[in-house]
């Protein structure tokens, strides 16, 4: 008789531990949600105002003006490359476009100059592509004034 009432305690106890040990888990749980949304998580007054900031940037919107299309060697060691690429630029405003005409023996020979200077390794990845639409835009931004040339697009990429 005192080996049943010694498993029935153990019983009882043995439930009254598993009890514990849950209310310690959902306690450390409810604890962790709580410092994670107090903490750690991005808080709502922070979405909101980049949200509101990024409505209020409208990017600018300029007239698509196409350059000449240019035929280079390429800078290799063999100089067996050539390069003919087509390019139309975003221009900010009409002036801009004005500007691009008559300013195009000086953009002509800017442009040749930056491409002829390319090997095949520095135009074959993408990010050297967009390396290359950037340096367009600064030089073209160099001869028409800064903030001229919003975006420049290749339209035609052949390297033979």
């Amino acid at each position: 008789m005192a080996d049943e009432e010694i498993q029935q305690e153990e019983k009882k106890g043995g439930k009254l531990k598993w009890i514990i040990i849950a209310l310690v888990l959902v306690a450390l749980a409810a604890g962790g949600y709580f410092a994670y949304t107090q903490f750690i998580a991005p808080q709502d007054d922070a979405a909101e105002e980049t949200a509101d900031e990024s409505v209020q940037e409208v990017p600018e919107e300029g007239t698509l003006t196409p350059l000449p299309v240019f035929l280079v060697n390429l800078a290799d060691p063999l100089g067996r490359r050539y390069l003919k690429l087509g390019v139309e630029v975003e221009a900010r405003d009409d002036k801009v476009v004005e500007a691009l005409t008559t300013n195009q023996a000086k953009i002509k020979d800017s442009i040749l100059l930056l491409l002829s200077s390319k090997t095949y390794d520095e135009l074959s990845t993408l990010q050297s592509k967009i390396e290359l639409k950037n340096e367009i835009a600064d030089r073209l931004n160099q001869i028409l004034g800064n903030g001229s040339i919003l975006k420049v697009y290749i339209t035609e990429m052949v390297i033979q």
